[in-house]
């Protein structure tokens, strides 16, 4: 600490004395100027880790400095001392973005807490997040081990988030691998849960959470009572996304509700998003709309009736309501929305369906400019926050707040970095998707998948009479024996969805009202 520098610009310096005695004493090196002028030529020779600044000053004012100090250098933190309480003196100073605000007579302590709070910030916040999470750690644990019901694993995901989340801003890379294996045995032990459970949620009067295909009827409906609504489907949004997102709208929005609901499995956009939009699961697509579905091995993209979908659900539901959807897979897209949005002020659903993150998933997989943007999961937040802070959705999104419009944002499912290959053989007509498989005389390791040899009893449309589908668990990739390496190297440390974990099935539902 002997090498933090204080500057104290007072034009009663003298009277100070005592103050700085005290800093002097806790190992601080305090220069004086008496003036604004002063101030400014010390500067010049000496650099300084912060100011303390009287606000009035014969010659240069308080924040006559300041404005020269902030053109001089930017990053120096000021602190703002002065007798007068008036607003438009605070305004003006945090409008300069002064590092904080005291009110004379100030005491030692109070700019010993100053100095601790501006310089030693980052170390004290550190110390104790690093703290906080040890104690937690071992209660997580515990959880962990005794979950027996959707709620707690809902629960248990938001808690390993919130650290993920406080821990990224930190340096203690020991505590962050502390948690990246916390995530892994959590997964371990959902994928269990999910095992045990998943097909028991669909019995007649079951115990179950709210899902794709329940989605729309159990919580976007009651929100469409009264309030002109805009429904964001954002493609292969995570929950730690939305997280680190979710500042960005308060401006514009303040939030109602959040909750996490589960996606059906699998967990990929054909299934789950079709299931969102239709109100069922996919062998009941497969039965009622038969033009409106294609299996996996069928040629044809696999998602191009939502807007259909939404229609039959809302006549099956005996809702008559004004409503348009718009599918955003590019700039210009958004960009034409986002000029045309007016257009729709007097509908009650405006639904959205915005394909952004799903293209950056795979787009890491396929180009190395992506695969170092987003090498982790804390660079692939990072990304997804600057695309969203930048996008012409941000635009639609504060458009609607003007115009009164309620917002739902909510995802079909999520996605996970993958690690590690395991090995499955099936014929010609298996389905290619690394998370999950589907065909017949599929040969697979046992422990690495869960395996619905019947699909029909969770829902799922089979190709032939003797078609199984198989899901990764964890952070697995599904790889074939033939050109093994190749492949593997190609596909780890990529982003895939499909399969059984945390990041993929339990999923964000926000509902926000406007400001």
């Amino acid at each position: 600490m002997n090498d933090i520098k204080v500057l104290w610009v007072d034009d009663e310096i003298d009277l100070l004395k005592p103050h700085i005695i005290f800093l002097e004493k806790k190992n601080y090196k305090v220069t004086t100027a008496k003036s604004g002028t002063e101030a400014l030529e010390e500067i010049e020779n000496e650099a300084f880790d912060i100011v303390f600044l009287d606000e009035n000053m014969p010659g240069l004012t308080g924040l006559e400095t300041l404005a020269e100090l902030k053109e001089k250098q930017a990053s120096l933190p000021v602190v703002m001392i002065t007798k007068s309480e008036e607003e438009y003196i605070m305004e003006e100073a945090i409008g300069s973005k002064i590092a904080d605000y005291l009110i004379k007579p100030v005491n030692p302590n109070q700019i010993l807490l100053s100095l601790k709070k501006n310089l030693d910030h980052s170390r004290l916040v550190s110390e104790k997040t690093t703290s906080n999470y040890q104690q937690e750690f071992r209660k997580i644990a515990m959880d962990m081990s005794m979950i027996n019901s959707y709620e707690g694993w809902a629960e248990l995901y938001q808690k390993l988030v919130y650290w993920e989340l406080e821990l990224e801003s930190i340096e203690d890379s020991g505590m962050f691998e502390i948690l990246e294996s916390q995530k892994v045995e959590a997964n371990t032990q959902f994928c269990k849960f999910i095992d045990k459970n998943y097909p028991s949620w669909f019995d007649h009067k079951a115990d179950a959470p709210t899902m794709s295909h329940t989605l729309f009827k159990d919580k976007i409906l009651p929100e469409l009572e009264n309030t002109p609504t805009l429904l964001i489907v954002v493609d292969n949004l995570r929950y730690d996304q939305w997280k680190a997102f979710e500042p960005f709208l308060n401006n514009s929005y303040k939030k109602k509700k959040e909750e996490l609901f589960y996606s059906i499995l699998p967990t990929a956009t054909q299934y789950a998003r079709n299931a969102i939009f239709s109100g069922l699961m996919p062998s009941d697509m497969e039965k009622l709309h038969p033009d409106y579905w294609l299996n996996d091995t069928d040629e044809g993209g696999k998602n191009l009736y939502e807007k259909q979908f939404l229609e039959a659900q809302l006549k099956r539901l005996g809702k008559s309501l004004s409503w348009s959807y718009h599918k955003i897979s590019s700039l210009k897209q958004g960009k034409r929305l986002s000029e045309n949005f007016k257009s729709h002020k007097d509908e009650d659903l405006i639904a959205v369906v915005y394909n952004f993150v799903d293209m950056l998933s795979h787009s890491k997989t396929e180009m190395e400019v992506i695969k170092e943007l987003a090498s982790t999961d804390k660079s692939y937040r990072s990304l997804t926050q600057s695309w969203f802070k930048n996008s012409p959705l941000m635009e639609i999104i504060n458009q609607a707040s003007d115009l009164g419009f309620k917002l739902i944002i909510t995802t079909d499912h999520g996605t996970i970095n993958v690690k590690n290959p395991s090995k499955v053989i099936g014929d010609k007509n298996t389905s290619l998707n690394l998370r999950y498989k589907t065909g017949k005389s599929l040969t697979y390791e046992d422990k690495d998948v869960l395996a619905a040899k019947d699909p029909k009893t969770i829902h799922l449309p089979a190709i032939n009479m003797s078609s199984s589908f198989i899901f990764a668990k964890g952070d697995l990739f599904f790889a074939y024996p033939n050109n093994y390496n190749h492949y593997v190297s190609y596909y780890r440390n990529t982003y895939q969805h499909g399969g059984v974990s945390l990041e993929e099935m339990v999923i964000p539902f926000a509902v926000l009202d406007p400001k």
